[in-house]
């Protein structure tokens, strides 16, 4: 069946294209059909705007000018698709043969596939990749970011209580200069925390995050095409990059992190053996120490250090950061209440949407400052976040006209 691309994806989509990528890059950066991004990029040479200008608009305005689904609905394909997932779990049992699958699959299918194109569409789904090989990795291009399977720890100074926490761990791959921080969780806020911290640390924004399939990440794994949380998705965009997560079961795929996981324990972890160390932030100063140290290394083959040839080759082709740093946004439902509110149950206090918008199921998304409402992508009010509970937010524009009449009562308007 046929989905459509979520507005965040299109612009995804743009803004690789902007940074000079092939749309066959872009697929494979996204987890997209190529077709699709084909399909996709006519559209947007076809319409009247400019990439940038469809950049700077609204979700709910780019999902209006490209409602177009991402490939054309084919059942017989998509028949021979879910047999094929049938074929695979059954690969390793003695005596299996494609001939005897073929033969069962044009006894079911309406309307079967020639054996030749059987394997021809097998083949190119399930293609086999014999040995490995190194990959290049383009200045700029990717940030790895994955957690220490081993974790660190401070302790309490009032009970003594040892408290283990996670170790985050980011590395440019062109130059290998790597970033490391301890944080409490691998939870959502953390990782994007640490994420920010550390495109604060390499002063400049890579074109790709590439992240593995954690939890706080990814909605939903795949080892094909996996679901970016919403969040995270944001945090993309503030900073005008794209999320890539690895393939799941593909431990290739992040192994020069997975090396600077390893080189963290001989460089960072083992000289902190021995330290005690009641904070955070306590433990953070002496890994930056560590770190600088870890940097300033040369490389025996290369006769340069990671800070060298970040410095030299890497930094210049970081987009600049944001004016502001990310705020981390939470979503949650409500229905416009008769007054003209919307419930927030985070401060179980209430904010004010224009009055036509009454009954409607409407979407929250909220920071530490603001609160934004959102009716089918459109937002219909921005608020200042007030942490009092029970408390009424009005915007006064919202109110309808003999709400507003009402609200003037003073003892000044009888005057």
């Amino acid at each position: 069946m046929a989905n459509t691309l979520d507005p965040m994806d299109l612009k995804q989509i743009i803004s690789l294209h902007l940074d000079g990528f092939s749309n066959r890059k872009i697929g494979a950066t996204l987890g997209i059909s190529r077709n699709t991004v084909n399909n996709y990029m006519q559209l947007f040479k076809a319409s009247d705007r400019s990439p940038e200008e469809l950049l700077a608009r609204d979700n709910a305005a780019l999902e209006a000018l490209f409602p177009s689904s991402t490939t054309i609905a084919n059942p017989r394909y998509g028949e021979l698709m879910l047999y094929f997932d049938g074929i695979n779990k059954a690969r390793n049992h003695p005596g299996f043969t494609f001939l005897f699958h073929y033969q069962e699959y044009v006894q079911h299918a309406k309307e079967p596939y020639s054996y030749t194109q059987f394997m021809e569409h097998y083949n190119r789904k399930y293609s086999k990749v014999r040995g490995s090989m190194k990959l290049e990795h383009d200045p700029g291009n990717e940030m790895y970011v994955d957690y220490a399977g081993k974790k660190l720890q401070i302790v309490d100074r009032a009970t003594g209580e040892l408290i283990a926490v996670e170790v985050f761990v980011a590395i440019l791959p062109n130059s290998q200069y790597t970033y490391v921080e301890a944080c409490h969780s691998q939870k959502r806020a953390d990782l994007i925390t640490c994420c920010g911290h550390a495109l604060e640390f390499y002063g400049g924004v890579p074109k790709a995050i590439v992240s593995d399939n954690l939890k706080s990440a990814v909605t939903r794994a795949s080892r094909y095409e996996a679901d970016i949380n919403r969040s995270f998705k944001d945090f993309a965009r503030h900073y005008n990059c794209v999320i890539n997560p690895t393939r799941g079961y593909s431990p290739q795929d992040k192994a020069l992190v997975e090396n600077a996981v390893h080189l963290a324990y001989q460089r960072i972890y083992y000289p902190l053996r021995n330290m005690t160390f009641f904070s955070l932030s306590e433990l953070n100063k002496e890994i930056r120490k560590l770190l600088t140290a870890y940097n300033n290394l040369l490389f025996k083959r290369k006769q340069a250090s990671r800070l060298e040839l970040f410095q030299s080759i890497e930094k210049g082709h970081l987009k600049s950061l944001p004016l502001s740093p990310y705020q981390l946004k939470d979503y949650c439902r409500a229905k416009v209440q008769k007054m003209g509110y919307v419930y927030f149950s985070p401060d179980k206090s209430y904010y004010s949407v224009p009055y036509r918008y009454i009954g409607k199921q409407t979407q929250i998304h909220y920071t530490a400052t603001t609160v934004e409402v959102y009716y089918n992508h459109q937002r219909i009010a921005l608020h200042q976040r007030n942490p009092s509970k029970g408390n009424y937010n009005t915007n006064r524009d919202h109110l309808s006209s003999t709400h507003k009449y009402y609200v003037d009562w003073s003892p000044e308007f009888f005057k």
